[in-house]
C-alpha cells in the first residue's frame, strides 16, 4: 500500500520546498520540545529534533492509509554560537549586525519514518554562507519587510534574505530553507519511496471537511 506523504512541521517554507515535486501531502504539527541539551553539537541536536518529530507524527498517525512522515530541523551557527530563531526584531537585528561579513553554517537535518514499520532513514546536509557587510538602514529594510521572527539566523534565504548573502557553500541550495530535497529524495529511496517516481496516496479529508 502506498502511504501519505506527511510533513511534520506547519513551516510554509518546508512546505513550499516540498510543494516542487506536484504531489500531495499533508502537514501536522509535531509538538516536540525544542529545548537545547547542554553540550551537544549543531548537527546532533538538528538530527535529534528532526527524528523526534517525525518519530511524534508518526507515533500519532491513526489514517486508515500508512503515512511517510518527514521531519526536519535547522540549526544555524557561527562556529561557536548557535544562533537561534529570535523570535522578536531586537534579536533578529543584532543577530543580522553580528553576521555582517561573517561565515554562517546552516545544518539542516531531515529523518523519514514510515508509520506503519516504523523504518526510518535520517541524514543531514549543511550549507556555509557569507553575509555581505550591509549597512544598519539596509538590515532594518530587510526586518521590517521581512519578519524573520521564526528563521535560523533570521535568514529568509527563499525571499528578500537573499540580498544579505554575497557567496555560499553548499551541495543542494535547498538546504538553506530547511528542507534539502537531494537529501529527502535519498532517505525516501533508502526505504524504497524514491520521491519522483512514487504515486503518493491522497490525503483524507480533514474532519469537517467535504
Amino acid at each position: 500500500m502506498l502511504p501519505v506523504l506527511v510533513l511534520a512541521s506547519r513551516s510554509p517554507h518546508r512546505a513550499r520546498v516540498l510543494e516542487r515535486l506536484g504531489a500531495p501531502f499533508e502537514t501536522r504539527d509535531s509538538q516536540v520540545d525544542e529545548t537545547p541539551i547542554p553540550g551537544e553539537g549543531p548537527t546532533q541536536r538538528a538530527q535529534r529534533l528532526a527524528l523526534a518529530k517525525a518519530r511524534a507524527v508518526a507515533a500519532s498517525w491513526a489514517g486508515p492509509t500508512p503515512a511517510l512522515v518527514i521531519g526536519g530541523d535547522q540549526v544555524a551557527h557561527d562556529g561557536q554560537h548557535l544562533l537561534h530563531k529570535p523570535g522578536t526584531l531586537a534579536k533578529a537585528r543584532n543577530q543580522l549586525l553580528a553576521s555582517r561579513g561573517q561565515w554562517i553554517t546552516f545544518e539542516s537535518a531531515v529523518a523519514v519514518v514510515h508509520s506503519g514499520t516504523g523504518a526510518l532513514a535520517q541524514g543531514a546536509a549543511a550549507v556555509r554562507v557569507r553575509f555581505a557587510e550591509l549597512s544598519e538602514a539596509e538590515l532594518d529594510g530587510y526586518l521590517a519587510a521581512e519578519q524573520p521572527l521564526d528563521a535560523a539566523g533570521a535568514l529568509y534565504s527563499e525571499r528578500l534574505g537573499a540580498v544579505l548573502l554575497e557567496a555560499w557553500e553548499g551541495a543542494d541550495p535547498s538546504a538553506l530553507i530547511g528542507l534539502p530535497l537531494n537529501l529527502l529524495h535519498r532517505l525516501t529511496s533508502e526505504l524504497g519511496y524514491p520521491l519522483l517516481t512514487t504515486s503518493w496516496a491522497s490525503p483524507s479529508p480533514a474532519p469537517g471537511g467535504p
